[in-house]
């Protein structure tokens, strides 16, 4: 829904997205492009928050000589704008294929010219592997990263705007005296911070989609900028908070079982490692 209300056309609202994709494509239309994301979501997600955490340890042991010291703010967002940056480089050839496979069976409209699929009932990528090879072969390395200027934008400010309300968030809701936050603490810190990243990232969010969904029949946008520009101009400035619901209401559940998970295996890890050496 998020993409097909970014990127597609003729969409007025979520609801009207969601009966449209259901009465053209059935409730299969709502899964298109999510095995290649589902295959890769465990490593992306290990990495970011690797990258997050071993970064504060690093930051920690050079200002206190003490990787396990609390951090202070400026050492959570620099490892958060870290973790942002190494996202990209994972998650935009992701990304870049399930908006595609979303996006290819959506009419392309310009200049009142309605381009249909080459074929109705034949899609042009027939599965993630076969639309990864097709633009790398088409387009080359550049276009298995295009709109990852965008996406930059998006996850530096996005992933501060997650790891430091969550960091404060748990801090408020954890009682005194508490050494670590207890479960409905972490999943209460890690929903709310995921909404507040996610509604504040959905501007950059439609600059991303409108880029990666662009090409599958013809190249609108030159960059980041020219999208920016001929979005604006076209729709105006409401165009940029398109699927805004969609991202805040997804990110709070998203979010929460992330942090859950994350904080329960920090947990786990601490103990194998304390019994294992008294």
């Amino acid at each position: 829904l998020q993409t097909r209300l970014q990127a597609g056309q003729g969409y007025g609202n979520t609801l009207n997205c969601v009966l449209t994709v259901y009465r053209n494509e059935s409730v299969a239309g709502f899964f298109k492009g999510m095995s290649f994301p589902l295959a890769s979501i465990a490593v992306y997600s290990s990495v970011v928050f690797g990258v997050f955490s071993n970064t504060q340890r690093l930051l920690s042991q050079l200002r206190h000589s003490d990787p396990a010291h609390s951090p202070a703010l400026t050492d959570v967002t620099l490892a958060s704008v870290v973790a942002g940056a190494v996202s990209v480089g994972i998650g935009s050839p992701v990304d870049l294929v399930k908006i595609r496979l979303q996006m290819q069976t959506q009419p392309y409209i310009k200049a009142n010219i309605k381009l249909n699929p080459t074929a109705p009932g034949f899609p042009v990528y027939r599965g993630p592997i076969h639309c990864f090879r097709t633009i790398l072969q088409k387009e080359g390395i550049a276009g298995v990263y295009r709109g990852a200027g965008a996406m930059l934008l998006r996850d530096v400010p996005g992933y501060c705007l997650y790891f430091i309300p969550y960091t404060f968030f748990c801090d408020w809701i954890t009682p005194d005296g508490c050494l670590s936050p207890n479960p409905f603490s972490v999943w209460l810190a890690g929903g709310v911070a995921g909404a507040i990243s996610w509604a504040t990232a959905t501007p950059m969010d439609v600059v991303k989609s409108r880029l990666q969904a662009d090409g599958v029949y013809l190249n609108k946008y030159k960059g980041t900028l020219d999208c920016i520009l001929q979005s604006y101009q076209t729709e105006g400035f409401k165009v940029f908070f398109r699927g805004i619901t969609v991202n805040a209401v997804r990110g709070f559940p998203v979010s929460s079982a992330m942090f859950l998970g994350y904080e329960l295996s920090l947990k786990a890890m601490k103990r194998d490692q304390t019994e294992t050496n008294p």
